[in-house]
């Protein structure tokens, strides 16, 4: 593995764990894709640092965990707000 490929890794792993962001926001936050944070965060990271890994994937799991409920919510916010720009148009 490269060096730069294995500092991007720790790089990653340690934002999660210090900030507990899904892997879109860490995509986000570092300008890399969601495809390669996540490859880094779930395969090369155990190969980098098993502990920090470990740590990562339980925060990965906590967050596909509750998917389901921040997409509910997402849903319920749309419909209020279009609900609201109903009302506001004559």
């Amino acid at each position: 593995m490269h060096e730069q490929i294995r500092k991007r890794c720790l790089e990653l792993g340690e934002l999660v764990q210090e900030t507990g962001l899904t892997v879109r926001a860490v995509a986000k936050k570092s300008g890399y894709s969601k495809s390669t944070v996540h490859k880094d965060l779930t395969e090369r990271l155990t190969l980098v640092n098993d502990a920090l890994a470990k740590e990562v994937s339980q925060i990965l799991a906590y967050h596909k965990s509750i998917r389901h409920i921040r997409g509910g919510e997402a849903t319920k916010q749309m419909w209020k707000q279009k609900e609201e720009n109903t009302e506001k148009t004559p």
